[in-house]
């Protein structure tokens, strides 16, 4: 996809914000837990519209009855319900893992394939999934946009575009390749914990003087402060 050279000032400013963010996040990584490229795509995929916490809740249980795609290709649909009921949608989401592990050991001798275009091929796995697997568990790099980078970026001024795609490739013309990943989560954790949704915690964020869109949230320090989560929503 074709996108026009960016500004200069613009590139310069969102590098600026991409290193106060990495020294203000020092931390910042994915924070599903996983043991090789197998679970993160796993627990990805169940993490739709739950949070990471209760993933990684589960994710001990899920895994010891099902270690790879073959057994958990073969899982009793009732039990694989059973374990991920916790999370929501677990009639959808047991199908959706049943899918994805008989795809993989249909296609790709049930190995996760460290291609894009291969991933995206899977069931139920989109660009951002396939980037979160690339990214973490194959070190190719990736962005990964969620709704907490897809709201940042807006918020930061560096695209206008509400696609995913189209502001995926936008944020890529910003930064080298190398950056994409740690990008990505720097993002996310400030989404997470100050930049929120609903009320921003402007007055006590890193990269305020950088945002065009500060004044969303309180900008009083004080009243800011109370907002700030020390990690990610529970």
């Amino acid at each position: 996809m074709a996108v026009p050279p960016p500004d200069t000032s613009l590139v310069r400013r969102a590098r600026k914000v991409n290193r106060v963010l990495a020294q203000t996040y020092p931390d910042a990584r994915c924070e599903l837990d996983f043991d090789d490229p197998f679970q993160l795509l796993v627990v990805t995929v169940l993490s739709a519209q739950t949070t990471d916490r209760r993933v990684n809740a589960v994710r001990p249980t899920l895994f010891a009855a099902y270690p790879d795609p073959t057994s958990m290709a073969g899982a009793p649909r009732e039990h694989l319900e059973q374990i991920v009921g916790p999370l929501g949608f677990f009639r959808a989401k047991t199908d959706a893992l049943l899918k994805l592990s008989q795809a993989l050991v249909e296609r790709y001798d049930a190995r996760v394939p460290g291609r894009l275009e291969d991933l995206v091929t899977l069931p139920g796995v989109g660009r951002k999934t396939a980037n979160v697997v690339l990214g973490n568990a194959f070190d190719v790099p990736g962005i990964t946009v969620d709704t907490h980078f897809g709201r940042l970026v807006r918020r930061l001024g560096w695209t206008e575009e509400t696609d995913p795609v189209k502001v995926e490739h936008a944020i890529a013309a910003l930064f080298p390749k190398r950056d994409w990943t740690m990008l990505s989560h720097h993002l996310i954790w400030h989404g997470r914990r100050r930049c929120h949704a609903k009320k921003p915690a402007c007055g006590a964020c890193p990269v305020a003087r950088l945002c065009p869109s500060f004044g969303a949230g309180p900008t009083d320090p004080v009243e800011a402060e109370k907002l700030v989560r020390t990690q990610g929503p529970a």
